[in-house]
């Protein structure tokens, strides 16, 4: 497995070089990982991408680097200490350190020479790959440059990768794979492809970082897809929006970050009394307010639980990786659809951005529960019933009155202030709270199953959580597992009073300040963990160092 960082300032190309590489080690048949570290700003300062390549397919980034493509001076004086034995830094010959392992071209005299400047990245491409080991195709160069850049662009770009390839010598073995008809999709793409998987027929928001993304690829795809988009002036639009289109029948979702979520909490408790099925999409980053909005947090989780006042049944759910994504949002769409109910899905910068190889999935295999069939006489959008799930029609239809209420209501819909139908309408919404317990997804296992070190994380943890316990049973002595938990609310208990037995330490691994899983598995079960593995710098922490901070014994 190799690990090339592609660094520089904004506006350097570093997002489209470091798009090509994953482009093109996928074609020659390589699993790839990538992950991004943007700052918030249009141009300069330090943006980098980790690619992650080899023969198997990657679960999440490493900070020890064989390469490193340098757009600019700061990033060969940031990452040179990341590099392993025999690792090398591709650079302009302008740049000033005199470290033996950098590997100097005039990179930006070669793209002037060809008639662009910004073709600068793609001498830095050439000159990666055969030092991977790759051979120079130029119909794959020309077929991964004409997904990104403009047609006159293309053969400028691949004489530039030629020049960069001729201009050094291979270094490493090039890895194998089999992986070249895999998709390569973001997490964000993932979320999508989902909601379209889904049968999703509406989607509203307002652009956040980092759950643009989601708004970008659906309305980029609308025509074809046949979706309705809607870019709302705020979030509080967006999510009414959503929940305007799932009452007259549309399966329908909305997206944004913590600080845009925020402002839709009172949408959602409408969601909730109203009965109205929707599906909300929250990328976190770290706040409070504005915060680091382009970096990576989980410190959304209980606010997720507890958003809006009063008390309602719903679900939340942290996607892990990028197929997760995929799969869990047709099940979100499925469970708020069945329900009535909100669904949430938790991702993050982290997952957001990250880029990866994942198997097609076969679209036409998705899961779409169809609705209950109403019953026979009078219509009671309301009613009481035994489940909790009252019969739904959409307006329009003859056969009753579509109501809907945020005042609390009786079965009908009409408003109503007396204690004895309120304690019947919210012993009804909260069946429902009940059953859906049933349809809960205990956390993955990773690991040995009779683990005596436990490892408890969530969503987006999986990919690191999975590295760090193959490092720390590769090395002997105590036995080491994870839970990951992929429903969080409400939370699965079973395999985790299970393992929480036969484990003799316990430790909380989240990207928050508090350990908010471990305080929830705390409320629910009483179960307290034994040390703490946390980080909440805005940066993504690597299965190396959980590895190293679980033998040093969390803190």
């Amino acid at each position: 497995m190799y690990n090339l960082l592609v660094g520089g300032a904004a506006g350097q190309g570093v997002e489209t070089t470091a798009a090509i590489l994953e482009r093109l080690f996928k074609d020659a048949g390589c699993g790839v990982f990538s992950m991004r570290d943007l700052m918030s700003r249009i141009r300069g300062g330090h943006n980098f991408t980790r690619i992650r390549f080899g023969s198997e397919v990657p679960t999440s980034h490493s900070v020890h680097l064989d390469g490193v493509i340098a757009m600019n001076e700061e990033t060969v004086a940031l990452h040179l200490d990341e590099l392993r034995e025999g690792g090398f830094v591709i650079c302009d010959d302008k740049v000033a350190d005199q470290d033996p392992r950098l590997i100097k071209m005039d990179m930006d005299g070669i793209a002037k020479g060809l008639g662009n400047v910004r073709a600068a990245g793609s001498v830095g491409i050439g000159a990666a790959l055969k030092l991977f080991g790759f051979e120079f195709d130029a119909a794959h160069a020309e077929a991964a440059f004409g997904t990104t850049l403009r047609a006159d662009l293309v053969e400028i770009n691949v004489r530039a990768v030629k020049a960069g390839y001729d201009a050094v010598e291979a270094r490493f073995e090039r890895p194998g794979g089999n992986f070249q008809d895999n998709m390569l999709v973001s997490g964000n793409a993932a979320i999508a492809l989902g909601a379209l998987a889904g049968n999703m027929r509406f989607y509203s928001a307002y652009p956040m970082s980092p759950s643009t993304g989601i708004l970008v690829f659906l309305s980029q795809t609308s025509k074809e897809t046949g979706i309705v988009v809607e870019q709302a002036e705020d979030e509080v639009a967006a999510i009414n929006m959503a929940l305007g289109a799932s009452f007259a029948g549309a399966r329908a979702m909305t997206g944004t970050s913590g600080g845009g979520f925020s402002l839709m909490v009172e949408g959602l408790g409408l969601s909730g009394m109203g009965e109205i099925p929707l599906v909300l999409v929250d990328a976190q980053r770290p706040g409070p307010t504005t915060g680091l909005p382009t970096r990576t947090e989980q410190s959304d989780l209980l606010f997720m639980i507890s958003a809006s006042q009063g008390e309602f049944p719903r679900m939340v759910i942290g996607v892990r990786h990028h197929l997760d994504a995929y799969e869990q949002t047709i099940r979100a769409l499925n469970i708020a659809e069945k329900y009535q109910i909100p669904v949430i899905l938790l991702t993050d910068q982290y997952l957001a951005d990250a880029t990866a190889t994942v198997r097609v999935p076969d679209a036409a295999a998705a899961e779409i529960r169809e609705p209950d069939p109403i019953p026979d006489g009078e219509y009671l959008r309301y009613r009481y019933t035994e489940s909790g799930i009252s019969p739904r029609i959409i307006p329009g239809d003859p056969r009753g009155y579509a109501a809907v209420d945020s005042d609390e209501h009786d079965e009908s819909g009409r408003i109503i202030e007396d204690a004895e139908t309120r304690i019947r309408m919210m012993d009804k919404r909260m069946r429902k709270a009940e059953l859906l317990r049933e349809e809960l997804q205990e956390p993955e296992v990773l690991g040995d199953g009779n683990a005596e070190v436990l490892l408890i994380g969530w969503g987006t943890m999986y990919g690191p959580l999975r590295e760090a316990i193959t490092l720390l049973n590769a090395q002997g002595g105590a036995r080491y597992g994870a839970l990951v938990f992929g429903d969080v609310w409400p939370l699965p208990t079973g395999t985790l009073l299970e393992k929480a037995k036969r484990a003799k330490t316990l430790i909380n691994v989240e990207q928050n300040f508090t350990g908010q899983l471990g305080l929830l598995i705390r409320q629910q079960t009483g179960i307290a963990m034994d040390a703490k593995v946390l980080r909440y710098d805005g940066r993504q922490m690597s299965g190396e160092e959980i590895a190293e901070r679980v033998r040093e014994g969390g803190h």
